[in-house]
């Protein structure tokens, strides 16, 4: 059975209070509250353990190193990877799809083709942007339906997957739609032309229960901080095979096997891409993340989302003035949910939010050419994770209601004048 007061009391933080109303954090897509356990497990690391991994021969250089390399274990069956050296660690998700494109971009020449889609972050728009510049390669992307889902048939329709195709890198979860895409039919439609596939996991890992091999992926990038771990720590995962071939991102550090003046070579996976002092206490707390979302279970915190989303978006759509961009039901959804509200910019919704206490984002997301696609200049977003309850949901209503009034009534008595 699902209990909200006991999570919620793992989380200090949620005991806030804002201009005198209780804190309600709706904002968990742009980075997760951490509970006591996390950021004990930090503070442990630092005031008993802290050495740096891989170099310094003594006990507290082993003690880090065990617990660096043990977080890797971690994460790796979190995700039911094969082997924990299938997990690069990195500073974020941007590191990660910055890897994967800088090192798969290496091979790309001009005529091949890269395919992304256009409801991706910045962060696998951009290094694929970069990608293509550099290499000569061509950049292609899936369109979006009117519901905000991938349009399957028309990049059938235009071939959009081909023989020219090296590369398709799509977000498993849109972090402005909500949108699940169909990762595993995508990966399978790459691999028959030969092309590598590549998933953003930024949005789906902290949700969902995660097996890499089920989506058919090659490499995936996701982030600590949205997981309820630290900021400053982001994981690539990729099959082992193709990390091997892949050439070093950053050099510098343990990344190398022998140097010489004249030329080095360097170290197997992961270490190969994990150039000077990694992110330490960061993949210690993340480690603690995982221990603690593993002991809820992903399963349970899954349909906890689905259930604050159905609510979320039922109530949202029952506002009058309020567009809600993406599916409008909890199918095949994750948790963030977008809106526009008719005569308030989204930043002025945000503050007139965050004056009751209601913490949303306001802006484009990252996601840029998709409000443009979708014909809007940005847009509110309202995003919960497994401390939410259906009571904050009830409260992030009444404000939005409460903000349209404010605003429309305000914007009337201006025309009576």
């Amino acid at each position: 059975m699902w209990d909200s007061a006991a999570i919620r009391a793992d989380f200090p933080i949620l005991d806030r209070e804002v201009d005198g109303h209780r804190l309600v954090y709706l904002d968990s897509a742009n980075t997760s509250q951490k509970p006591r356990e996390v950021v004990e497990a930090v503070e442990a690391h630092y005031l008993r353990h802290n050495a740096n991994v891989a170099r310094a021969m003594h006990t507290l250089g082993a003690e880090a190193t065990a617990a660096f390399e043990g977080a890797r274990a971690k994460v790796a069956e979190f995700i039911h990877a094969a082997r924990p050296e299938e997990v690069v660690f990195t500073k974020n998700a941007s590191e990660a799809l910055n890897l994967a494109a800088y090192t798969l971009g290496s091979r790309l020449k001009p005529g091949d083709e890269v395919v992304i889609s256009v409801l991706e972050h910045h962060s696998n728009l951009v290094p694929w942007q970069l990608a293509c510049e550099a290499s000569g390669a061509t950049l292609r992307w899936f369109d979006v339906t009117d519901e905000g889902r991938l349009d399957l048939d028309k990049a059938q329709r235009d071939g959009l997957i081909n023989e020219h195709t090296k590369v398709v890198s799509v977000a498993w979860v849109s972090n402005v739609l909500g949108s699940i895409t169909p990762v595993r039919q995508i990966a399978d439609w790459a691999h028959s032309v030969g092309a590598i596939m590549v998933a953003d996991g930024s949005q789906g890992v902290p949700q969902r229960a995660t097996d890499v091999n089920a989506l058919g992926v090659d490499l995936m990038a996701f982030t600590g901080h949205k997981l309820c771990g630290p900021t400053g720590i982001g994981v690539l995962w990729g099959r082992f095979d193709l990390l091997d071939s892949l050439p070093p991102f950053l050099g510098g550090g343990e990344m190398i096997e022998v140097v010489r003046m004249e030329r080095s070579t360097y170290a197997p996976p992961p270490h190969r891409f994990e150039a000077g002092t990694p992110p330490i206490a960061q993949a210690v707390g993340l480690g603690a993340a995982i221990d603690y979302l593993s002991r809820i279970g992903m399963e349970a915190i899954a349909d906890h989302e689905n259930e604050i989303t159905a609510k979320m978006l039922a109530g949202l759509g029952s506002l009058e003035g309020v567009r809600i961009l993406g599916p409008t039901e909890a199918v095949d959804r994750g948790g963030a949910v977008s809106f526009t509200v008719e005569g308030v910019h989204p930043h002025d919704l945000m503050q007139l939010l965050d004056s009751r206490g209601v913490a949303v984002r306001g802006g484009h997301h990252c996601a840029a050419p998709l409000h443009q696609r979708l014909g809007v200049q940005s847009s509110s977003r309202a995003s919960g994770y497994l401390y939410t309850t259906p009571e904050e949901v009830d409260a992030l209503i009444d404000a939005v209601a409460w903000a349209y009034d404010f605003f429309n009534s305000r914007t009337g008595r201006r025309h009576e004048r």
